[in-house]
């Protein structure tokens, strides 16, 4: 991710697009920064120097476990999955994101100045 498209997120953003990402499946970094690619459309890349970052503040945080595995390259990799308590986070952050949202949305819609 750029420095101009991390600006762009709000604080949280990284966080929540990895606990969502580990809500559905177990995955090891290079493959997390790939998936939010992909489903962003290429809209969003995740660099090293943000992800791993972000997965050590959740780790610490008790919102992800790791665990050692292999890749399908057969190279050891870290492997993160979403705990419990990441759930909750999750449910949470999203909630007051939608709501927020929603204001910004109110805001923008043409005709309600």
């Amino acid at each position: 991710m750029t420095k101009t498209t991390q600006r762009d997120l709000f604080p949280g953003a990284l966080e929540m697009m990895i606990l969502r990402t580990l809500k559905s499946q177990r995955l090891h970094g290079y493959a997390l920064a790939q998936h939010i690619k992909r489903t962003s459309e290429d809209l969003l890349q995740i660099e090293e120097g943000s992800l791993y970052p972000a997965l050590q503040r959740l780790l610490k945080q008790e919102l992800v476990k790791a665990e050692w595995g292999t890749s399908s390259t057969n190279r050891r990799v870290r492997i993160y999955k979403l705990t419990a308590a990441g759930a909750k986070h999750l449910q949470h952050e999203v909630s007051s994101f939608e709501r927020m949202l929603e204001g910004i949305t109110r805001v923008l819609a043409p005709g309600e100045s």
